[in-house]
């Protein structure tokens, strides 16, 4: 992206030397299209105007990176078992029980069981190749094993029995 584009981008509105400042750096935007850059710069700044009309102040060049890299961290976490206690009625199954479960389940990211056949299969898709079908180039993090049936009595009194309902192992599938 050249700066007669960004300059054209803006419209010739005058911004701050840190807003322009940003948009200099559209070298860290190559694998994007022209188009795609000129979205990104409208949205930019649209948000930026909105700021300002509505009696905001100058926005920072790179606002709150604590919080930043604190979702990145998260977005990382290892494919893992998780717990929560709920009411049979809050699992979604259409059971009416005031009775408490303990529901396990899997949570977590799996970039280290990326194999050949994920990244063959998201090459695939990226060249077209594959273009409708619903497939994922990567593994999910799911239960291997699940715990023993759950029973309870639900709100008119009935006995019901569920099985595969909570994880007991997770991995990445």
């Amino acid at each position: 992206v050249k700066s007669h584009q960004i300059q054209s981008a803006l419209n010739g509105k005058k911004w701050s030397a840190g807003f322009f400042f940003f948009l200099c750096y559209s070298s860290l935007l190559e694998s994007y299209t022209e188009g795609e850059i000129r979205q990104l710069i409208s949205a930019l700044v649209e948000r930026y105007s909105q700021a300002m009309n509505s009696g905001g102040h100058e926005l920072p060049l790179f606002p709150r990176a604590g919080s930043r890299r604190k979702r990145a961290r998260a977005r990382h976490k290892p494919c893992a078992l998780k717990e929560l206690e709920v009411s049979v009625s809050e699992l979604g199954l259409g059971y009416e029980s005031d009775e408490t479960v303990l529901f396990r389940y899997c949570s977590g990211t799996c970039e280290a069981a990326v194999r050949s056949y994920d990244l063959s299969l998201k090459s695939m898709r990226s060249r077209k190749k594959i273009k409708k079908e619903k497939v994922r180039a990567r593994p999910c993090c799911r239960p291997l094993a699940y715990d023993d049936d759950v029973s309870f009595l639900d709100a008119y009194n009935r006995y019901y029995t569920v099985n595969e309902l909570s994880a007991k192992e997770c991995g990445c599938v």
